[in-house]
């Protein structure tokens, strides 16, 4: 069971969390009827993201077997046949089909069935493309976003969709850039990995991280912003600043290679700045009755 666990990546369901943004920032995280669809919405796009990473796996599973540490993956050290992946695969499928079916709409037929079809030439094609292979990754945040939106009929705002996707993209090329460093290290010759160097994403990430503050700071001085919320926002950039610049620390200075989602578990001062972020935005959601 451990296995087929790690086969379909249970822990990294916690991508799709970005599914509740909207009713979180909408102010209905305790509608129960609200988080409710947005729930169903959280399982859809986990198993359609399950039977990705399956795939996934078993296109590359030749490659993984050589990779000092992708080889202990499930299908790469033959700990689950390829039948049973494929089986499990369909399953998957079909259990998603059924709950967009039962739960979901015609929109977020259309955006899971996005989701899949580009991943799917993801995993064959497109990850061997430089940058396009980033911003396939970023879109698939947010795409989840979306999802979030239109199980919920709830709207998601502009500002919402451009700091996702600079978020998502820092992620992905946090990602890369520390496959880079360890491809390097072990002797290991990635094509997905020819058309990036370590100067490259360097510049990369600077240049994202500099959008995200300069678009987060654009986003709570707007005064649509601090009518909805509060002037009280303009102190989350602190959190926000500080947390690049841990980031940017900790991949610049103590060169770091794990992802960016490695590091927050791993860093417990990046876990702090989130943590206050969160706690403000709760407190100025869902606390002040008084803006």
């Amino acid at each position: 069971m451990l296995n087929y666990l790690k086969l379909i990546r249970v822990n990294q369901w916690v991508k799709n969390l970005f599914v509740f943004l909207p009713i979180f920032f909408s102010g209905n995280l305790l509608n129960i009827d609200l988080f409710i669809e947005s729930f169903y919405g959280f399982l859809i796009f986990s198993f359609v993201a399950s039977s990705i990473y399956i795939i996934n796996d078993y296109v590359d599973i030749e490659k993984d077997k050589k990779h000092p540490e992708k080889k202990n993956r499930p299908l790469a050290s033959g700990k689950i046949a390829k039948q049973n992946a494929l089986i499990l695969f369909v399953i998957l499928v079909i259990v998603t089909s059924i709950l967009i079916y039962f739960f979901g709409n015609k929109q977020v037929a259309i955006l899971v069935g996005i989701y899949f079809f580009m991943n799917l030439a993801y995993s064959f094609k497109l990850k061997q493309i430089a940058i396009l292979d980033v911003m396939i990754i970023a879109f698939g945040f947010l795409l989840r976003v979306f999802v979030g939106g239109y199980m919920t009929s709830l709207i998601v705002t502009d500002w919402t969709t451009l700091l996702v996707f600079d978020l998502a993209l820092i992620l992905a090329l946090g990602k890369r850039r520390g496959e880079l460093i360890n491809a390097d290290l072990q002797g290991i010759t990635r094509k997905s990995l020819d058309g990036y160097n370590l100067n490259f994403l360097n510049s990369a990430l600077a240049i994202t991280c500099t959008v995200a503050v300069i678009c987060y700071m654009m986003f709570i001085l707007s005064p649509d912003t601090q009518t909805k919320f509060h002037h009280y926002i303009i102190y989350t950039f602190v959190f926000v600043f500080a947390a690049v610049l841990r980031y940017l620390q900790q991949t610049f200075v103590y060169s770091r290679t794990e992802s960016p989602t490695k590091l927050i578990f791993k860093d417990h001062f990046l876990q702090i700045l989130i943590m206050l972020w969160g706690i403000s935005y709760v407190l100025l959601i869902y606390f002040n009755h008084g803006k």
